[in-house]
C-alpha cells in the first residue's frame, strides 16, 4: 500500500467534485462548432517538490501540443493554461462513451517561498510538464524611521 502525506482539506473526492462542478459551471463559448452551448474546462493533475535550490512543478497534460500551452510567473504565482482538442478518427464513427476531458484549462500555483523571475525553465516531454523555478533569498524590509 503507498501512503501518501494530505493536508486536512484534501479528500479522495475531491477531483470528482471539482470535475463535476467545472462540467456543470463551464464558461459560455461562441467558437465551439455544432451548436456546442458549454466548453468544458479540465484540471490536469499537479504535483510540486523541492530540494535545496529549486521548486518542481509537474503537470500532467497528455494530448496537449507545446505550442497550445502558457506558462507565465506573476511574482510567486505560477500560472500554466493551455487547450486540449481531440478530433473525430473517421466521419463514419459515432461517439459511444468518452472519459477524455478535452478544452481549455488554468492551474495558479502560489510558491511557497520566493524565487528568481529570470531563471524558470519549462520542458515538455511524453505529455508530463516540468518547470523549474530556481529559490531565492526574501528582500529584507528595512525599517523606516518616521521624522
Amino acid at each position: 500500500m503507498k501512503l501518501m502525506k494530505t493536508g486536512p482539506t484534501t479528500s479522495i473526492f475531491r477531483p470528482e467534485i471539482e470535475r463535476f462542478f467545472d462540467r456543470v459551471f463551464a464558461p459560455l463559448s461562441l467558437e465551439m462548432p455544432d451548436m456546442k452551448v458549454f466548453e468544458t474546462m479540465w484540471s490536469p493533475s499537479v504535483d510540486l517538490t523541492e530540494n535545496d535550490k529549486e521548486f518542481v512543478v509537474r503537470m500532467e497534460i497528455p494530448g496537449v501540443h507545446k505550442e497550445n500551452l502558457d506558462v507565465s510567473l506573476d511574482g510567486n504565482v505560477l500560472t500554466v493554461s493551455g487547450r486540449r482538442e481531440f478530433r473525430k478518427e473517421e466521419e463514419s464513427e459515432e461517439c459511444i462513451w468518452r472519459e477524455r476531458e478535452e478544452g481549455s484549462f488554468v492551474r495558479s500555483i502560489r510558491m511557497p517561498k520566493p524565487v528568481e523571475e529570470g531563471k524558470v525553465t519549462a520542458t515538455y516531454e511524453d505529455g508530463i510538464l516540468t518547470i523549474r523555478l530556481l529559490k531565492t533569498e526574501p528582500t529584507v524590509k528595512t525599517k523606516i524611521a518616521i521624522k
